[in-house]
């Protein structure tokens, strides 16, 4: 149980916004936008449209995270502009449960914004963490997070495809309202439990005078290109950054594949809904776990591990062809999902200063952001040249492997009394 009441209310952020990535992203959407905001159309066109507005919503997160994030230091408002940010996202998730039957580009617009809000709002939010943990109990408090994001979104997602399954038990009227219902739960639990961030973090206190809005915006592009030239004269830090790019790119086409795989070897709906509820419930122990056994092993030991355990997934994947070897695909994904996304946002945040967070997290949300765009093509690349759909998920390991030779030569911070001192 989490004692501090600060890092409780910081977790409980993880916890309020997965709601958006299981329920509308990962659950609902992709299926009721083709079945009912666009239905009759061709399938081919609808999941064009869709990557057309993931593809659009990721760049402009990508353009937009490290100038927020210089934004957010050089006003001292990283909470602000967290919150408004989630108010944008719960607007949309709103928006969606009022858009008519047929009406497919304000479902486009809405899911867009949401995407947009929820990643930005992300890159204050990983802002607030140095302010609150230092050294090896960052480690652990950005696992609780993580764990905290998988249990809440996946609670909530439960509740939704049983609301969903039986929509006469709740008092609705068939399956699309139960739909339009859960959208609408997302919203108001991404904002009830967004709360106690606001009232129970503190602003980080900073060395910088808080300037005006457009002044900061004119300052903004000088202290990106020094934020740049720091990242790139600190070969550790640059190094560091150049693997999280290559190993995360893998984690996240595994993510963004595994549904699409499943159904092209025949398994049926429900299968995918309960493999996604257990990455959900066995990433929440496995996480936590991860943030304790860094005072011992370190991040980058741990996060070396779940890469050679990916490695083996991307083979095995290669055979699997069952709902049980799905379920076991899941079981061992959540098992080291959440461990890899922790422990480098931990990692990175020890190497960073703590006085320039916004804009040190904005390039690395920016990195993220870009990442699933050499995955896609290495699967694609090996699935044409071996002919075998089935085989595709193989290519990642050159991601993996790449990514961990890279890691390893990255120094980590050492540390005394949850403080960092020096590269190891």
């Amino acid at each position: 149980m989490i004692k501090d009441k600060k890092i409780l209310s910081w977790t409980l952020y993880d916890w309020a916004n997965s709601a958006f990535f299981t329920t509308v992203v990962a659950g609902f959407f992709p299926v009721f936008f083709k079945q009912y905001w666009s239905d009759g159309q061709d399938p081919t066109v609808t999941t064009a449209k869709l990557g057309l507005t993931l593809s659009v919503a990721s760049l402009i997160i990508a353009i937009l995270s490290p100038t927020l994030g210089v934004l957010a230091d050089l006003r001292g408002a990283k909470k602000a502009f967290c919150a408004f940010f989630m108010i944008l996202g719960v607007g949309a998730c709103f928006w969606l449960t009022v858009i008519p039957a047929g009406g497919w580009e304000q479902a486009m617009l809405a899911y867009g914004l949401g995407t947009i809000a929820v990643a930005a709002s992300t890159v204050f939010y990983d802002a607030l963490l140095p302010s609150i943990a230092r050294g090896t109990q960052m480690d652990d408090v950005s696992s609780q997070g993580y764990a905290m994001g998988y249990l809440g979104g996946g609670l909530l997602f439960l509740f939704n495809v049983i609301m969903v399954l039986k929509p006469e038990f709740f008092g609705l009227a068939d399956k699309t309202q139960a739909v339009k219902v859960s959208f609408a739960l997302v919203g108001i639990w991404w904002l009830v439990f967004s709360l106690p961030l606001w009232r129970n973090v503190p602003e980080p206190k900073s060395d910088v005078r808080k300037i005006g809005f457009l002044k900061a915006a004119a300052h903004s592009v000088p202290s990106l290109q020094k934020t740049f030239r720091d990242i790139w004269r600190d070969r550790n830090l640059f190094l560091s950054l150049i693997a999280f790019w290559l190993y995360i790119d893998g984690v996240y086409t595994v993510i963004a594949m595994a549904v699409d795989y499943g159904l092209a070897i025949g398994l049926e709906s429900d299968h995918l809904m309960i493999a996604l509820l257990l990455v959900q419930f066995i990433g929440f122990p496995a996480t936590w776990l991860f943030g304790k056994v860094t005072g011992r092993f370190g991040c980058r030991l741990p996060i070396l591990v779940c890469l050679g355990i990916y490695g083996i997934v991307v083979i095995a994947a290669s055979w699997m062809t069952t709902a049980l070897h799905f379920y076991l695909l899941a079981i061992v994904i959540g098992s080291v999902q959440g461990g890899v996304q922790s422990l480098s946002r931990s990692l990175f945040g020890n190497m960073i200063p703590h006085d320039r967070a916004g804009e040190f997290f904005g390039f690395y949300n920016l990195i993220g952001k870009f990442a699933s765009i050499v995955g896609p093509l290495v699967v694609a690349i090996t699935v044409t040249l071996t002919r075998n759909p089935r085989s595709g998920m193989t290519g990642l390991l050159i991601l993996f492997i790449l990514g961990g030779i890279l890691l390893w030569k990255v120094k980590e911070p050492r540390y005394s009394e949850g403080t960092p001192l020096e590269r190891a």
